[in-house]
């Protein structure tokens, strides 16, 4: 044996195993700190915390992360990227597959995708894949350069995009990729979405947002504000005006409420009024913004999940006292378990197992009091979740001063309604193909939460996918679906079926 082959034997010693290596915590500012700030929680990840993480990646043959990836991004391959003390290389394959990676490294549920199938999560904890990606993406940031993907001729040929959202714009980037003209339509005066209106400038500084919108201009797409597609202009107009085809990704945005007493009287906020003010009006800078929020000094949140999280926990950075009102148990509560550990850390009272009943006012039609009724978990219900039950004569009252109802949204008819031969189901959701995303009008194509109900980031970034290559066949004269792809979803269905039996 040579001197350097038994030196990197010995090397090879000393290194610790893999799987010894502990999951790198994340540097976060202190709870009692931050609960009085709307600076970020997270701070992200130095580059030996990213050294050191990315170390603990098996680099499996087969790996399993990528399949949970909505967009397929090749982990294995950035991470290993991030080994070498490459984050250039480690950027530059992850916009391969996304256009917004600081976005997702921060706000998208990892634990229930990439993360849950990584194979050293087996017996430990899985690599943190999204503290990674958002490592690359701030390096890339802090740069002050950003790297461009290779842009076809332009064809000449136009596509509209409604709505500006993640998955709006993750379509509207990919067509500008291969030579659209692409015109992005959206309602708000400024664009993102739910990324803009709906998360917290605690979870997702609005600064990284318009430097993703920003990207996406760059790659040559048009960003239209102020515009209404249902009243502004229709589908059928943009048709008959020079669209070749048009993607539909207006989001859910229509609140939904519970239709207890009370709900008419001043104080009562649905989730979405209460964060598109805080967020995008920046009502809690107010008077310097012109958008008020009137909290008082205690606040009841109604729900579970992660918007219940995001209200509760920039009402209580307002200033306010807050009750967060649940009707199960904390094992079924749906929100990410990150956001209800920051929530319990900064001081967040759950209220778990109650039911709101009313809300009562005084005189002058404002929010006093909540009341609330305490329940018992019975049998499972069609969500698999234990169904809760009232507990007769249990209910008991919270003096607030505001009630904040984050129990889910519905679609805005206003579209729909004014678009001819549009198919929708028994909830206004529009209906298109799971696989292309066609939907029953010719040349348009529809995706995110006005298809599938609210979900998440990424999976909305992954219809964004789906419809621009659908859309780019559709315009060419190809079948939406290549012999291949269906042959591959024969097969996948047909595995679904065989555990569906074996169960």
């Amino acid at each position: 044996m040579s001197d350097v082959e038994k030196n990197e034997g010995e090397k090879k010693k000393a290194r610790p195993k893999k799987t010894s290596i502990p999951r790198t915590p994340i540097p976060e500012q202190d709870a009692r700190e931050r609960a009085r700030n709307f600076e970020e929680v997270a701070l992200g990840y130095e580059r030996d915390h990213a050294l050191i993480e990315a170390s603990r990646c098996l680099m499996c043959k087969k790996p399993k992360c990528v399949a949970g990836c909505p967009v397929g991004i090749d982990i294995p391959a950035f991470i290993q990227a991030l080994v070498d003390d490459d984050p250039a290389a480690a950027i530059s394959i992850l916009k391969e597959k996304t256009s917004f990676p600081a976005v997702c490294g921060r706000v998208c549920p990892q634990e229930e995708q990439c993360e849950k199938v990584c194979i050293l999560g087996k017996k430990h904890e899985p690599v943190a894949i999204g503290r990674l990606e958002r490592y690359a993406a701030d390096w890339e940031a802090g740069q002050g350069e950003v790297t461009m993907p290779e842009i076809a001729e332009k064809k000449g040929k136009k596509v509209g995009v409604v709505g500006s959202g993640p998955a709006g714009l993750t379509c509207a980037g990919e067509l500008a990729k291969m030579g659209y003209d692409v015109v992005i339509y959206e309602a708000l005066h400024k664009p993102g979405g739910v990324l803009v209106y709906g998360i917290p400038e605690f979870r997702l500084p609005k600064s990284i947002v318009q430097r993703e919108c920003e990207y996406v201009e760059s790659l040559g797409v048009e960003i239209k504000l102020d515009y209404v597609i249902g009243r502004t202009m229709t589908v059928d107009d943009m048709l008959e005006n020079g669209h070749l085809a048009v993607f539909i990704a207006n989001g859910a945005g229509l609140p939904a409420f519970m239709n207890i007493p009370g709900e008419n009287l001043n104080g009562v906020y649905s989730a979405n009024e209460f964060l598109t003010r805080a967020n995008l009006m920046k009502a809690y800078r107010f008077p310097e913004y012109d958008t008020p929020i009137k909290t008082g000094r205690n606040v009841a949140v109604i729900g579970g999940g992660n918007v219940a999280m995001d209200a509760a926990r920039t009402a209580l950075r307002m200033g306010a006292n807050v009750h967060l009102v649940y009707r199960r148990s904390m094992d079924e509560l749906p929100a990410r378990r990150e956001e209800v550990h920051h929530a319990e850390e900064e001081g967040i009272d759950f209220h778990l197992l109650t039911n709101p009943t009313q809300i009562l006012g005084d005189d002058e039609g404002w929010v006093r009091e909540l009341e609330i009724i305490h329940m018992e978990l019975g049998e499972p219900d069609e969500s698999g979740r234990r169904r809760p039950v009232p507990i007769e004569g249990s209910e008991s009252r919270i003096p607030v001063d505001a009630v904040i109802m984050a129990i889910g949204t519905k679609a805005n008819p206003l579209l729909t309604k004014s678009t001819k031969g549009l198919e929708l189901n028994k909830w206004g959701l529009i209906v298109a193909d799971e696989n292309t995303l066609a939907t029953s009008k010719k040349g348009v194509f529809a995706g995110g939460d006005i298809v599938t109900g609210a979900a998440t980031v990424i999976l909305a970034m992954g219809a964004g996918k789906i419809a621009a290559r659908s859309i780019d066949r559709y315009i060419q004269g190809q079948p939406l679906l290549t012999p291949e792809e269906e042959e591959e979803i024969r097969a996948e269905a047909e595995k679904l079926r065989e555990k569906a039996a074996a169960k």
